[in-house]
């Protein structure tokens, strides 16, 4: 991908996530971007994320949509802002519920393909809902609802 990834839009201090934070050494470090009107995530797993040889445990498929979503989440809202997601005041989102249904088994040894749709924005509110699929199939469908970081918080965050 050419542009930048949302999560490359992060501020350092707020950069440490496992799942999307750059800055975790051990972590993840998903990139999401906008696919038109959809986000997208390619994501090729380590094998030591398994669950049973050969497929990749639940709790995998639960982050990268989790992350993801927050990532689309505050792309949503910068779009919705009319604003480039390098402008001040910084939006994070963190996560208020997380639903994943798992509806077939994930392969490792493949890419994994999560794909956002934005249901909802509304005020600190946005609605995502995600698509991961590896080898062609729709293993897992999720919704996130994502709530904007309080200002005041975000300073707080900012100046630790």
């Amino acid at each position: 991908m050419k542009d930048k990834a949302f999560q490359d839009y992060y501020p350092d201090d707020l950069s440490h996530c496992y799942g999307c934070g750059r800055l975790n050494e051990h972590g993840m470090k998903i990139k999401s971007y906008w696919d038109g009107e959809e986000s997208i995530c390619i994501y090729q797993p380590k094998l030591f994320y398994t669950a049973v040889p050969g497929y990749a445990y639940g709790g995998l498929i639960a982050s990268l949509i989790d992350c993801h979503s927050t990532g689309t989440a505050a792309a949503a809202k910068y779009r919705a802002e009319n604003r480039e997601m390098d402008t001040q005041p910084t939006l994070r989102f963190l996560t208020a519920s997380l639903h994943v249904d798992y509806l077939l088994p994930t392969p490792l040894g493949v890419p994994i393909e999560i794909r956002g749709k934005v249901k909802e924005v509304r005020g600190r509110k946005v609605v995502v809902e995600s698509t991961l699929s590896a080898g062609g199939n729709v293993c897992a469908r999720g919704e996130v609802v994502a709530v904007q970081v309080p200002e005041h918080m975000m300073q707080a965050l900012l100046k630790k």
